[in-house]
C-alpha cells in the first residue's frame, strides 16, 4: 500500500508539460483548480476531465502512476460516493427500501464528486511534482512570491522549506514501509484486533520513523552548511527561468477553459 503512494515523486522526461516554465505550471494549476470548483454541472466537469486526460497524455506520465496516486484516496472516494448517493434527494426515485432511498440526482452528484476529486489530484500531481524537479519548483515559488520580499518576508527560505517538505514525502513513505516490514519479521501484527489495539501496534513504527526523520533533517542541514548555504541573500541561479510560446499558449488555453466554465455557470444554468 505504501509503495503505491507516488505523491512528491519526480519523473524526468522531455514532454511538453516537462518543458513548461515551472512558474506557469503553478499558475495553470491554480486556474485549473478554480475551474474544477466552479464547474457546477456534469457536462462542464466532463469537459474538464477530458482535458485532464489530455494533460496526462501530453506529460508522458504512465496512467498506472496516476492510479497509484489515487489509491490512497480510495476510502475517501468510496465514502463520498456513499454519502452522496444516500443523502442526496431529488425528484426521480430509483430505489427505496425502508428508510433507504436512492434518487437519480444522488447518483449523478456522486459521479460528479468522483470526477472532481480525480481531476483535482491527478492534475495537481502532474503539474507540480511529477514533471517539475525540486530545484525548479523552489525557483518558481521564490520568483512568484518575490514581491513579498519588500515587506521582509523570507521568500527563499519559505520556498525551500515547502519544496523539501514535499520531496521528503516519498523518502518517509519508503522508510515507513521498511520499518513495518522489519517489525513484521519480528512477529508484529498490525491488522488484527480492534482500532485501539491497531493504534498501539503502530507505536513501534512511529518512534523509529520520527528518529529517522530527525536524523535525515540533521544530515540535510549539515550537508547544506558544508556547501556554505546561507539563505537566498546574494544567491544566483544556474538556470534562469524564461517564458516561451508554449507557456503563453498553455496560459491562454487554461484561461479560455476557466472563462467557458464561468459563462456556462452564468448563462446556461
Amino acid at each position: 500500500m505504501l509503495s503505491d503512494i507516488t505523491l512528491g515523486q519526480y519523473f524526468p522526461g522531455d514532454s511538453i508539460i516537462h518543458k513548461l516554465d515551472p512558474r506557469m505550471k503553478i499558475i495553470i494549476t491554480i486556474i485549473y483548480i478554480t475551474t474544477i470548483f466552479l464547474a457546477s454541472n456534469i457536462y462542464t466537469l466532463i469537459i474538464v476531465f477530458i482535458i485532464n486526460i489530455i494533460i496526462i497524455f501530453l506529460s508522458d506520465i504512465p496512467f498506472i502512476v496516476i492510479l497509484k496516486a489515487l489509491k490512497p484516496l480510495l476510502f475517501i472516494i468510496i465514502f463520498t460516493v456513499v454519502i452522496n448517493i444516500f443523502m442526496t434527494g431529488g425528484e426521480t426515485l430509483l430505489f427505496s427500501l425502508w428508510f433507504i432511498k436512492v434518487y437519480a440526482d444522488g447518483i449523478l452528484y456522486a459521479v460528479f464528486m468522483v470526477i472532481r476529486i480525480v481531476s483535482l489530484v491527478s492534475a495537481t500531481s502532474v503539474f507540480i511534482t511529477y514533471t517539475t524537479s525540486p530545484t525548479m519548483l523552489t525557483d518558481a515559488i521564490e520568483r512568484l512570491l518575490s514581491p513579498l520580499k519588500k515587506i521582509k518576508i523570507p521568500v527563499h527560505e519559505f520556498a525551500m522549506m515547502m519544496t523539501i517538505a514535499l520531496r521528503f514525502i516519498p523518502t518517509l513513505i519508503d522508510e515507513t514501509e521498511k520499518i513495518i516490514n522489519a517489525q513484521k519479521a519480528r512477529g508484529a501484527d498490525f491488522y488484527s484486533g480492534n482500532i485501539l489495539k491497531r493504534a498501539k501496534a503502530l507505536v513501534p513504527v512511529l518512534i523509529p520513523l520520527i528518529i529517522s526523520a530527525f536524523r535525515r533533517a540533521d544530515e540535510l542541514a549539515t550537508a547544506m552548511e558544508c556547501r556554505c548555504y546561507r539563505g537566498g541573500e546574494g544567491r544566483t541561479k544556474m538556470k534562469q527561468l524564461h517564458y516561451n510560446f508554449n507557456d503563453l499558449a498553455a496560459f491562454v488555453l487554461s484561461g479560455v477553459l476557466l472563462a467557458g466554465v464561468i459563462v456556462s455557470k452564468r448563462f446556461l444554468l
